[in-house]
């Protein structure tokens, strides 16, 4: 270990009165007044953070220094399972075929196009590789050809901080449009007839607020819509069948779609079903029907309406698929003589195609865990629909599905350059029984012949909010640790929606803390059955999986050998407490309101990783931030970092690694991407099996 001493930053004790309760925060001041303007400019942070920031990196540098060699290695290996030159399976669209690639070395990659069916002819569209250059930070969070070939737009962000500029590229010219819409979101559409754009407006606390139309070749935007709501989200897109432009407006629990048809793409936006508060609905346009997927009337796991009504108003649904609990309808695709839709049911997924005259075929696998995706398509007069199937064991795997004939045609398997034999591996789904009685499934993911006597060392991975799924997915990344004979485990916890909506909403406000029990179940039947023991498991998230795995940190600190919080949500009360965040009220519906409903805050207060933290020993902790990330801005693990500092009982390091020139997503090249996972997993090993494991000297 390293004889460097941490940093000691200053305390500031602030009262804080709320709802008739009082807290004191002594590290409110390492939010900086000028925070917005830091989003935009991370330049601008007040010096005494910055300072600390950079003491906080040389600290996390000196601890872990005798791990650079691994990270090496680690990085090595993962970047050699990328292949280098890759390419995406091009999506037609009338006369040409859509696809991206990657040039040898290349961090980002060529939007490029070609004839339709032709080998050659490839017509560069957007070289992300030649934009970056020079640049700490580049990501395009969208990009799109206007539907009748003639432009090119992307969002490109150039600090983290999700603020884009929308980009206009005439490709005949090829020349970029100039005057971009700034201060955009990555939500932009074309109008059906390629003369309109349509882009979303972020306000100065960096939220979505308003919609405008603009010229596709440049000119006036003029403001077609204004949410007054500050906990709504918006986004703009087309119909399946290019009728209509949708405005589309929600959070966690409601949300409202707004329409303006193709036909008169300046015509004022129509409210299709008037927002009702705990109402979900999204809806497409398949020819001469709307189709609405909803929770309306207590389907918790949505059902399927159609409507006729050139107008979708909710009286005009019709009941087409019910719902049935625990099976939720996640998603629908259309085409013009069939429907598309994923289900998930017990963390399994399944994709249903339903013919326009009524018949249906699933698309399902025998493996225990895997994960599907519809992978999209600009086409609507198809029978082609595209689906990527893939498993801890299996590589990503590409399919052309003909709807009509059931024909699949397998397009691309992810490549691993350096070799990669599912027969050496074995995924396996396990349950483990919650304190109330749930059974919560855990993913598995060893090599096989890996010994159950609780001596492997076990990275156990989660998330849990939002009622975002934790899909079985394929990674190469995670093979780097199971090749070390380490066991990988995905706990789907409550939270999430991997086990229905119902999965979700028993796992948010006054029952967030199930997810927090549910996870430490999952870590407690692993070690039960042998697949580790207690100090021998890592607990890894990232954003709200940060505050999992802090929470967890605070309830059950003897369980863990290491805690990996990348860009951790965890000062959780003081956030949701600041209505100049960016996602503060838009969130309220996830986790409460505690400035007005005290069993919000109460609530909130039970858990919050920041607040709870208290003279125990911990286990060796890294957190990860971005100083331009507005979701979890940067103060959130500075404040964790230096609170657990000052109170751990034990004599594990507290790390705080900071990207001074990245937000929320760390770092936008996919190679750079790959050194800060290195640096966790590192971080893993270090604590469990090396210098930092506890007893090591």
């Amino acid at each position: 270990m390293t004889s460097a001493a941490p940093p000691r930053p200053r305390k500031d004790p602030r009262r804080i009165e709320q709802l008739g309760r009082v807290r004191t925060d002594d590290y409110a001041w390492m939010k900086d007044d000028n925070w917005q303007a830091v989003l935009r400019d991370p330049s601008v942070v007040g010096q005494e953070i910055r300072e600390h920031l950079v003491a906080e990196n040389a600290y996390c540098a000196a601890v872990l220094a005798s791990t650079k060699g691994l990270q090496r290695r680690l990085f090595e290996e993962m970047k050699g399972r990328v292949k280098e030159d890759d390419a995406s399976v091009p999506t037609p669209d009338g006369p040409y075929d859509y696809f991206s690639r990657y040039e040898l070395g290349a961090q980002h990659p060529r939007h490029v196009r070609r004839p339709r069916g032709a080998a050659g002819g490839e017509e560069v569209l957007l070289d992300e590789e030649a934009e970056a250059r020079g640049k700490p930070y580049y990501a395009v969070d969208a990009a799109q050809h206007s539907p009748d070939h003639a432009l090119y737009a992307y969002a490109a962000d150039e600090q983290g901080s999700e603020y884009h500029e929308i980009i206009v590229r005439d490709l005949a010219a090829g020349v970029n449009l100039t005057d971009g819409p700034q201060s955009a979101s990555g939500s932009f559409a074309f109008s059906p007839d390629s003369r309109w754009l349509f882009w979303v407006w972020r306000d100065e606390n960096a939220r979505p607020a308003k919609v405008f139309r603009r010229p596709a070749r440049g000119g006036e935007d003029v403001q077609i819509y204004h949410e007054v709501d500050e906990g709504m989200f918006l986004g703009v897109g087309t119909t399946a069948d290019d009728s209509h432009i949708v405005i589309v407006i929600q959070n966690q629990e409601t949300s409202e779609a707004w329409l303006i048809p193709a036909t008169d793409p300046t015509a004022a936006p129509v409210v299709a079903a008037p927002r009702r508060v705990g109402v979900r609905y999204d809806l497409d346009r398949w020819s001469d029907a709307w189709v609405i997927r909803t929770n309306a009337g207590g389907a918790v796991d949505f059902l399927v309406m159609r409507s006729t009504a050139a107008i979708p108003a909710a009286e005009s649904w019709r009941e087409w698929i019910s719902h049935r609990s625990g099976r939720l309808i996640a998603g629908l695709a259309l085409y013009q003589d069939h429907m598309v839709r994923l289900e998930r049911e017990n963390a399994c997924d399944r994709l249903v195609v339903t013919a326009r005259r009524g018949a249906e075929a699933v698309i399902e696998f025998p493996e225990d865990a895997y994960a599907l995706s519809l992978n999209g398509g600009y086409e609507y007069a198809t029978s082609l629909t595209r689906f990527v199937y893939q498993s801890p064991t299996t590589p990503r795997q590409w399919f052309d599905y003909d709807m009509t004939t059931g024909a699949r045609t397998l397009r691309k398997t992810q490549e691993v350059p350096s070799g990669h034999d599912p027969a050496r591996y074995e995924t396996r789904r396990l349950y483990a029984t919650a304190p109330d009685g749930e059974q919560v499934p855990v993913t598995v993911l060893m090599k096989r012949g890996t010994p159950l006597d609780g001596s492997a060392p076990l990275m156990l991975y989660g998330y849990g909010s939002y009622g975002y799924p934790l899909e079985p997915t394929f990674s190469t990344q995670t093979l780097s640790l199971v090749d070390r004979g380490w066991i990988w485990a995905l706990a789907h916890i409550r939270g999430g929606s991997d086990k229905g909506w119902g999965w979700f909403l028993d796992g948010r406000k006054a029952r967030k803390t199930n997810t927090f029990t549910d996870f430490i179940a999952c870590a407690e039947h692993l070690i039960g059955q042998g697949y580790s023991r207690a100090g021998r498991v890592a607990c890894y998230g990232g954003s709200a999986g940060g505050m999992l795995v802090g929470a967890v940190a605070n309830l059950r600190p003897d369980l863990w050998g290491a805690v990996i919080a990348a860009v951790p949500f965890v000062d959780v009360l003081n956030t949701m407490s600041d209505t100049s965040l960016p996602l503060t009220p838009p969130e309220w519906p996830e986790w409460g309101n505690p400035l007005e409903d005290p069993a919000a805050y109460d609530a909130i207060a039970s858990y919050s990783p920041y607040d709870n933290v208290a003279a125990k020993p911990y286990p060796p902790i890294l957190a990860r931030g971005g100083l331009t990330d507005p979701r979890v801005t940067w103060w959130e693990p500075e404040k964790w970092i230096a609170k657990l500092r000052d109170n751990t009982t034990g004599v594990a390091p507290m790390l705080l690694e900071m990207n001074l020139e990245a937000g929320h997503g760390g770092a936008s090249g996919r190679f750079d991407h790959l050194k800060e996972v290195a640096l966790d997993y590192a971080f893993a090993i270090w604590a469990i099996e090396g210098e930092g494991a506890v007893g090591a000297s």
